[in-house]
This record gives C-alpha cells, structure tokens and sequence, in this order.
C-alpha cells in the first residue's frame, strides 16, 4: 500500500525537499519574530486595528461607525481572532503573523526553485525571513498591514509564472483588499501575461479577462455584500487623496525615504551585493552577461515586480518603514537569482545575512520602550479616572489608548488625522479643521450630542493640531472639561459634572 502511495506523489515530494526545507523555515520564522510577543503593541496601526475590531464586536459597521482608509480584510482578522480568543493580548495576531512569514518564504523558495535549483529555493526562503526584520523593529515585529499582504502578493506573481490567470488575478484581489497598494503586483502579472502572448504566439485576451474576473469579483463581494459600498468607495478609494498628497515637509520625505532605504540595503547586502555586481558587468560587458542570462532565464519580469512594489511604497510620500517590507520579495529572489548564476560562495552570503538579522534581532529585544511605557500611563490614568460604560476621546495619533485602557472611542474617529488632515511626514501646511474627511465634523458633533466623553486625553503635544490651533476642539475643553493629570506632554481632561 505504501508503494502503491508512493508512487502517485510528485517526484519532488518523494524526494523529500519540502519535508526538509519547511521546518527549518518555520523554525527560522519563529525565532527571527519572537520579540512581536515581547510588548503589548508594537505601533499605532496595531493600537487601531485592535480598538476598530472591539468596534465591530460591540456591533459597529465597517466604513459607517468604524472608519479607516483601509481595506476590510485585516480588520475582519482582528475581529476574528479577539471573537476566538479574547481581546486582552494580541498574542493570536503576531501568531498569525508568523505564518504569514511562513508562506510567503515558502512561496519564494517555490519561485526560486524553479528557477534556479534547489540551494537556491532553500535560500530564497532563509534570506527572506532574515531580511524580514531589517528594518526598526516597530516596523516588522508588528501584525499590520503589509505582513498580511506579502503572501497574496507573491501568490499572484507565482500564478501569473504558471499561467493561472485567474488564480492570479484573486490573488492580486485579496491583496488589494489587505492594503491597496498590494494591487501594484498586477503590474508584473499583466507583464508576464503580454510577454507569454508574444512568446508562444497566443490570444492574451482571454487571459486577461480570466485576471479581470479573478480580481474583480472578491472586490465586488466585499463591496456590495459585506460593506456599504458607498461607503468602502469612499474610505479605501477616494477619500485619501489628501492624505495621499505632496503637502508635507519634503526635507523629513526624503530624509525617511533615503533612510529606510539604507537600512533595508544593509539588512540584505549579503545576496544585494552580488546582484550589484551583476548590475555592473551587465554594464560592462553586455554580450557576455547576457549570454549567461539567457542560459539561466530572463529576471525581467522580477525587476518589473520590484518597479511596482517601488512605486507602491513611494505612493502618498510618507515612506514609513513598514511601507518597505513589500520591497523585499522582489529584492530577495533577484539576489537569489544573481548568487545562483554567478561563481560567488553562498557561505559569505549566508554569514553575513545571519550576522545582520541578529543585529535586528537583539535591536528588537532591547528597543527603547519610553513611548510604551508612557502609553501605558496614560492608559491606566483613562481606566482609573472611568468605568466601562464610559467613552474617551484621544486627540492624538496614538489611538493603541483606547484598547490598553479598554474603554469606548467616543467617535468613529480614532486620531485627529481624519479630523485635520495630519499624518506622519506632514507640516503645518493642509493641517486644520478645513482640510478634515469630507463632512467629519459634522458627524463628529453629532456624536458628541448623543453623549460627551468622560475623558478627553490630549495627546497632541507640539504637533500642528494641537487645541490652540483648532478652535472647535479649544473650546469644547475650555468649556466642558477641567484637568486631572498630566503625563509628560500629555493632558487628560475630565468632563465637569
């Protein structure tokens, strides 16, 4: 029977590569990501999604009540996994988080298999999970957005390199519908696409249209059956434009941008070094290097994927550090694939990848925890100054308050950014009252007619929307609350009975 068993499997499973290949992977993914269980929460993006899941579990609707310029389908995550296993910790998210790693290394060490052999699958998959962390620690050891897109992504780009087009084009929805600029993977599909065409002589037309069903039809599921679509249009479409705009102070952009770049190049330069280096004798000496790409096959459409992931990081010029974690496949199978074709040792490759991750690794462990610390503080400070029936207003970025205290936002807006236009980047310049969401404060008074907040925290510090400089908010402090603590250069306020 074993026998008989046996020889049905694929060649590649009887030999064994994936049985040996895969658990050092996970293992590989576990330990590299075991600080994200070493804090409460990593980021703002955490502190959201976790208060914007309490929000739908308390009965909110997606894009009504609870708004965010995101997609649904981590939110939905968050609400499920809190619906599981409670909302005190998000120890259920950085689990899932890690599997996410777990199969976008295995997925790259499909591609690069295929590609280039086995060592080289094997080390697409390492040099991934290596890279994963290279950057600060805020960045990759949280469960936000960008983890739980790479999968789909690199999903989509091996469909498309198989020519399951409308497999690919799902992927490239569900991406889309993790963080819109996910959908950016389209780009290399549709190349992959046009260049098969061309190759082989056949119609692209009905394969383009099995990818335009195949990304079409979960948005428009999502859209009309579980969201208002109205709604989702709006807040996932076009309500970010000025959040998305080139107002801001360039000199912090560029600074950011330039910055994390040089971070993520030195996490990776063990395999980015010779792909350099295949850059400069492509350069060089043409015909020679071309030749030996032919006899390896094209990466094209590999520097066509990381084209799109380039321009989808720099999309809204705010360049934050997570925004470069889709960066990394591309960049980690074109490195795969210049090791592999070249004469260079894998082993100083190797070594120097896992000096740099432990570097990562230990910056993780040992990551200044003032702004956690003050977080908590505050926190405690809401809780103890309320009861759970109680709502809170944070007027800040910080919207992680909430959920550590475990009390009710007051408004479906959980940072002043949707409330003034303000974000990560940005200067006094398109920040106030004027440039909020379309009709924000409308309904922001709205629901502070049903019921003021017991606590109102003023996380705003020095930041260009600060209550002196909104005067609506101004006067509902003056007016209606009195102090009762102040952290550092947070204020809390307590409604006047």
């Amino acid at each position: 029977m074993s026998r008989r068993l046996g020889a049905r499997l694929p060649e590649r499973v009887r030999q064994g590569y994936w049985t040996k290949v895969v658990p050092v992977l996970a293992l590989l993914a576990v330990v590299t990501h075991i600080p994200s269980f070493l804090r409460p929460v990593w980021s703002p993006d955490e502190g959201f999604l976790a208060t914007q899941a309490r929000m739908l579990a308390d009965g909110g609707v997606l894009y009504d009540t609870v708004v965010d310029r995101k997609p649904p389908l981590l939110p939905w995550l968050y609400e499920a996994c809190f619906a599981l296993f409670g909302s005190v910790s998000l120890w259920p998210l950085r689990t899932l988080a890690i599997v996410a790693h777990l199969v976008t290394a295995i997925l790259l060490a499909s591609l690069a298999r295929g590609r280039w052999g086995n060592r080289a699958g094997a080390a697409a998959g390492a040099f991934y999970l290596l890279m994963s962390i290279g950057l600060s620690p805020e960045d990759t050891q949280a469960a936000t957005f960008e983890v739980f897109m790479l999968p789909a992504m690199v999903a989509a780009f091996r469909y498309a390199e198989r020519r399951r087009w409308l497999a690919a084009g799902i992927a490239v929805a569900l991406c889309s519908l993790t963080k819109q600029t996910g959908g950016a993977v389209l780009l290399p599909v549709l190349w992959m696409l046009f260049q098969d065409a061309r190759q082989r002589g056949v119609r692209w037309l009905p394969a383009l249209s099995k990818i335009g069903f195949g990304f079409a039809l979960p948005i428009a599921l999502v859209a009309v059956i579980l969201t208002k679509p109205k709604g989702f249009l709006f807040w996932v479409v076009t309500g970010s434009g000025d959040y998305a705009s080139l107002g801001g102070s360039w000199l912090q952009m560029t600074g950011r941008a330039l910055g994390n770049s040089a971070i993520l190049v030195g996490a990776g330069l063990g395999f980015l070094a010779p792909l350099g280096r295949r850059l400069w004798l492509s350069y060089r000496h043409r015909p020679l290097v071309a030749s030996r790409g032919e006899e390896h096959g094209s990466t094209t459409d590999l520097w066509v994927w990381l084209l799109s992931s380039a321009i989808a990081v720099s999309t809204g010029f705010h360049f934050f550090g997570h925004y470069y974690l889709q960066l990394i496949p591309p960049l980690v199978l074109l490195g795969v694939g210049a090791v592999s074709t070249s004469a260079i040792s894998w082993r100083p490759v190797a070594v120097y990848s896992m000096v740099a991750a432990t570097l990562f690794w230990a910056l993780a462990l040992f990551w200044p925890g003032q702004r956690l610390t003050h977080t908590t503080e505050v926190a405690t400070a809401i809780a103890e100054n309320t009861t759970p029936k109680d709502t809170v207003l944070v007027w800040g970025m910080h919207p992680e308050l909430y959920w550590l205290a475990d009390r009710r936002p007051a408004s479906r807006y959980l940072t002043a950014g949707f409330l003034t236009n303000f974000s990560g980047g940005k200067d006094s310049q398109q920040v106030g009252e004027q440039y909020s969401v379309s009709n924000a404060w409308q309904t922001f008074d709205q629901e502070l007619a049903k019921g003021y907040p017991e606590i109102v925290v003023d996380d705003s510090g020095r930041a260009p929307y600060q209550p002196e400089l909104i005067p609506k908010i101004e006067n509902l402090l003056a007016t209606r609350y009195e102090v009762v603590g102040v952290n550092a250069d947070t204020v809390i306020y307590r409604l006047k009975h």
